[in-house]
């Protein structure tokens, strides 16, 4: 199916034509004679997969080119997600005469006041800010007809939902609805059910399933081995464009220093940054003036960045959501890529959720070469409850970071094997 069998007008598939888009994805597919149609929408799909598009597009139809009152809303947990989506839009609007503008926190408000004075079809919005320029009586949203909430989920993992319940007090009763997200929990259609007028339920994929084209793998490692296993994996693989999360910024920058210290360009990205910083993290990335994007969960949904071949998950996310979404940052639009996520003893348990909810077992690594000094757990694939101690080996006892040399028992087949544990074995 080409988006000429969508039914999209002329001047959207010029658009879609000069962004090089060949053809719909399943998100796209499902969605957008469904939005054209003017229904409601609850769209679950894997990250990387088009969502943006799916709702962009047809919105864009249904809306006049009009700039005075804003038609379109889309809500966003994030800057960088908000920027991306405003790009978007802006490269849809040259062809369609659309006007767009984008509000978030950390920048000043005059800029985005003076946008909004202007006249807008479609306003992109983070909603702390929008709740502010609402009140202060710089926004007006009594036009709107098509509201977007995207990434819902994670706006309410994020503390958001209190602001967008107000925002949805603002907005006429009669309009159009599509969430969107990459995971959709019952929590978030709780909250958002009532608003919605017999939405039509689109899943391409099992919820929380990773992209098939990611290749994941663990390394168990005590907590003061990881940067050097970082440093190390990032030499032994060559990695060039490599993002990494942690679990806090105070960390975030920790792990960007010490990088910069070894002699690789890295640069932090997290919420206590200003917007120029952050942007500044991104446009080295994208442009390869650094080779390491060290983030927190706040951005794990909002860094669209081509080419990325790795994803290090230098500690492990709190919810198994979490880890889907930052291991979506790689292997974009069809293709592979690559995720190694450092597993300290007392992050075991997340392990066991984030296979538990992606119903699969994560391959467990040794590290050749890299000589453990920290204590670490090796999962057990007998007894996965209570994963088994490995101690730092004495001098000379095998290969580096191995207890008793190379040789491991392979419970499937009896025999064994110098790669590492299989957690793959039943």
């Amino acid at each position: 199916m080409s988006f000429d069998n969508l039914g999209l007008d002329r001047r959207l598939l010029q658009a879609v034509g000069k962004l090089g888009y060949a053809e719909p994805t399943p998100i796209q597919r499902e969605t957008i004679p469904l939005a054209l149609a003017g229904r409601d929408i609850i769209g679950c799909a894997q990250t990387g997969t088009g969502k943006t598009a799916a709702f962009m597009l047809p919105t864009l139809q249904r809306i006049p080119a009009r700039p005075g009152a804003i038609r379109a809303l889309v809500i966003t947990p994030t800057r960088e997600l908000a920027g991306q989506i405003e790009t978007f839009t802006k490269e849809i609007g040259k062809t369609t005469n659309h006007r767009c503008a984008v509000v978030y926190g950390g920048v000043g408000y005059e800029p985005q006041r003076k946008a909004l004075r202007r006249g807008v079809d479609v306003l992109v919005a983070c909603p702390g800010r929008l709740l502010d320029l609402v009140n202060a009586g710089h926004c007006d949203l009594r036009h709107v007809e098509v509201l977007v909430l995207d990434e819902a989920d994670r706006m309410l993992d994020m503390g958001f939902w209190p602001d967008v319940k107000r925002i949805l007090s603002n907005l006429p009763e009669k309009r159009q609805n599509l969430l969107f997200s990459a995971t959709m929990s019952p929590e978030v259609l709780k909250v958002i059910g009532s608003t919605l007028t017999n939405p039509a339920q689109i899943s391409v994929s099992p919820t929380a399933t990773p992209i098939d084209k990611i290749t994941q793998s663990i390394y168990p490692v005590g907590g003061q081995d990881k940067t050097d296993l970082l440093l190390h994996l990032i030499d032994k693989h060559r990695l060039t464009r490599v993002l990494v999360f942690t679990r806090t910024k105070h960390r975030a920058d920790r792990v960007a220093k010490q990088l910069d210290r070894a002699g690789v360009r890295g640069a932090a990205i997290h919420g206590n940054r200003s917007q120029a910083q952050r942007e500044k993290a991104l446009d080295s990335f994208r442009r390869g003036h650094v080779k390491v994007l060290v983030a927190t969960d706040v951005v794990s949904r909002g860094i669209d960045i081509d080419d990325i071949t790795h994803v290090v998950n230098f500690d492990l996310p709190g919810t198994p959501e979490d880890y889907v979404h930052r291991i979506g940052r790689t292997a974009r639009a069809g293709r592979s890529g690559s995720a190694f996520s450092m597993m300290s003893p007392e992050e075991h348990t997340n392990l066991r959720d984030i296979e538990r909810k992606i119903g699969a077992t994560i391959a467990c690594e040794d590290a050749e070469g890299f000589t453990y000094k920290d204590k670490r757990m090796v999962p057990d694939p007998d007894r996965e409850a209570n994963p088994a101690p490995v101690q730092r080996p004495p001098a000379g006892s095998g290969r580096k970071g191995r207890p008793g040399g190379s040789a491991r028992r392979n419970r499937r087949t009896g025999g064994t094997t110098g790669s590492g544990v299989n957690r793959n074995a039943s």
